[in-house]
């Protein structure tokens, strides 16, 4: 019984750095991943360099991607951290 009473406190600060630290993660994570696999021709992205580029075609571990009307350059899926949503 006492070895349990020592291991609870333990126990407790694993199961609040799970629901305060990893789970969080994980969910944006997989929100990341899906909103990848979702990308499409046309679709504004910010890359992890902070580029605002345009979605040219996709590819299975790239993107082609313009950066202005003559530059279409290669990147990888895991250089795109988000969409691009106009404010204005």
């Amino acid at each position: 019984m006492e070895i349990l009473s020592q291991l609870l406190p333990f126990v407790f600060l694993i199961a609040i750095m799970y629901f305060v630290i990893i789970r969080p993660q994980q969910k944006e994570s997989k929100a990341r991943q899906e909103m990848i696999v979702a990308l499409k021709k046309g679709d504004k992205v910010i890359t992890a360099g902070g580029l605002i580029v345009v979605v040219y075609k996709v590819e299975e571990l790239f993107l082609s991607v313009k950066i202005n009307e003559d530059s279409v350059v290669k990147i990888t899926k895991d250089s795109v951290i988000r969409k691009f949503e106009d404010e204005a």
